[in-house]
This record gives C-alpha cells, sequence and structure tokens, in this order.
C-alpha cells in the first residue's frame, strides 16, 4: 500500500511531467509560428515557409534558451529588411508564445 506522501510525490512528479511536456510543446510551436512569420517577411513560399519554420524549430536545441532562436531569426531577417530589431524579435517571440499555449490549450481540450 501507498502512503499518503507516496500519494503526494507521485501527483507532484506528475504534475511536474504536464507542466515540463506543456512547456516544451508550447515554446516549439511558438518557434513554428515565428518561422512562418519571418518566412512572410521573407517572401518564402509556402513549401519554403514550411522549411524555414522545420529550421526554426530545430534551431532552438543548439543551446538552452531562446538565444539560439533569436539569432537565428534575426540573422535571416536583417538580410532582407534591415530596420528589424532584436527587440522586435522579442516582442514577436513573447505574442507568438501566448499564442502558441492557447493553441496547445484547445488542442488538449479536443
Amino acid at each position: 500500500m501507498s502512503s499518503p506522501l507516496d500519494k503526494k510525490k507521485n501527483a507532484e512528479e506528475t504534475k511536474f511531467s504536464r507542466t515540463a511536456d506543456f512547456e516544451f510543446k508550447s515554446v516549439s510551436r511558438r518557434n513554428k509560428l515565428l518561422g512562418l512569420w519571418a518566412a512572410d517577411i521573407l517572401g518564402l513560399s509556402k513549401s519554403e515557409a514550411d522549411e524555414f519554420a522545420k529550421q526554426t524549430v530545430l534551431s532552438d536545441f543548439e543551446e538552452p534558451g531562446d538565444e539560439d532562436v533569436l539569432r537565428k531569426i534575426f540573422s535571416d531577417l536583417k538580410k532582407a529588411s534591415p530596420e528589424i530589431t532584436e527587440v522586435e524579435i522579442r516582442e514577436k517571440m513573447d505574442e507568438l508564445l501566448v499564442v502558441a499555449r492557447s493553441q496547445i490549450e484547445f488542442e488538449a481540450k479536443d
């Protein structure tokens, strides 16, 4: 028989795992949306935009945090739109994280 302490520990571990999974999915979705946003600015075709978004998601695995994604998007956009700033990209990343979280939550309800 498991004790109340074991049950609480298991519940906390489950909650932590679900939270981590949700956050991973949200950041990945945000990166995809960010890639699609940048692809639109770059004037890429649908297939090119999809590939660009995929590469944006993959760029997040280079190092912990968002700096690798920011660097990629900033570098690519700077070529096509020199007036773009890192601040604008960070703001877009924050905005799209909210969108991504709501999309993931909505999908989880289905």
